[in-house]
């Protein structure tokens, strides 16, 4: 997903976005000859994700900046922790301070929010009266759609790095039926069960196609037509246990709809088999870590 490629495309956009006719503070206040050290620091705890991005984003600078890591994708940190070293040509790296904290920061707190979903999810698998999903041995978090344009790999990655996993990348990926595509094979007479195998004689034996219900009333024809998974969008709590017992393991069970964190244990204690998270990328708050000079 997180390429080569496209880190060093969009690292090198990013570069060019932020100093188009180069850094006029380092250009008239630093020596070209000056070399030193900063340290990257963490000023809060988290989770990290995206070190390689931020190596990256100093090397497309200069390749003579070397950024020695002490810590790799998933791993915590706490407030006052060094998580790398970053030296050579003083200009090079405080024109690229920005771009490469800007990246890691988002990316940090992606991971961040997603490993607090999961472990909320964990504990409400954990309820004494929690029924288990059916389709795999957790609940498991996943993302969204809902990610900054040209930032998707790198937001999705960062999902993973907090433990949770990821819905389709794209429109390319999979079949899901929402509300308006409903309504609009329902303006040409086919029902949901019929919109199903309509969709389904059209893709490949290996397309997964997911529907989107907002009653219970739906479940059945949704299960008729052949459905994957069923999204139960904006459910209660009652009727999202209803909608689990109704499904009954023919169809991968997905919870959606403003997902806070503050409910998603019960949710998941429900035994759905997913929850989607829109805000893990569209709300999430970037990590605060800073670049302190040491010489």
């Amino acid at each position: 997903m997180l390429t080569t490629h496209l880190i060093h495309t969009v690292v090198d956009a990013a570069l060019v976005e932020d100093a188009p006719y180069g850094d006029i503070t380092c250009a008239t206040a630093i020596p070209a000859d000056e070399t030193g050290t900063v340290s990257l620091v963490a000023r809060e705890n988290g989770v990290m994700s995206g070190i390689d991005v931020f190596t990256a984003v100093f090397a497309r600078q200069n390749p003579a900046v070397n950024v020695t890591p002490y810590i790799t994708d998933g791993r915590d940190f706490v407030a006052g922790q060094r998580l790398a070293d970053i030296d050579g040509p003083m200009r090079d790296i405080l024109t690229a301070e920005r771009v490469a904290l800007n990246l890691t920061q988002r990316m940090s707190g992606i991971a961040t929010m997603t490993a607090a979903f999961v472990k909320e999810a964990a504990r409400g698998n954990a309820m004494p009266d929690a029924k288990a999903p059916r389709g795999f041995a957790h609940t498991r978090i996943v993302d969204t759609r809902k990610t900054t344009p040209t930032l998707r790999a790198f937001e999705k990655y960062a999902v993973t790095c907090g433990g949770g996993h990821n819905h389709r990348f794209g429109l390319s990926d999979a079949v899901m039926l929402k509300d308006n595509h409903l309504a609009a094979l329902a303006a040409r007479g086919l029902g949901l069960a019929d919109a199903i195998r309509h969709v389904r004689e059209q893709v490949g034996h290996t397309t997964h196609i997911e529907v989107e219900v907002d009653r219970l009333d739906q479940i059945p024809a949704a299960l008729d037509g052949g459905a994957d998974t069923i999204m139960l969008d904006n459910f209660t709590l009652d009727d999202t246990r209803r909608g689990v017992a109704l499904i009954d393991g023919r169809a991968l069970v997905e919870a959606s709809g403003n997902m806070t964190l503050d409910r998603v244990a019960d949710v998941a204690a429900t035994g759905v088999d997913i929850i989607s998270v829109g805000a893990l990328t569209h709300s999430v708050r970037s990590i605060d870590l800073g670049l302190d000079y040491v010489r």
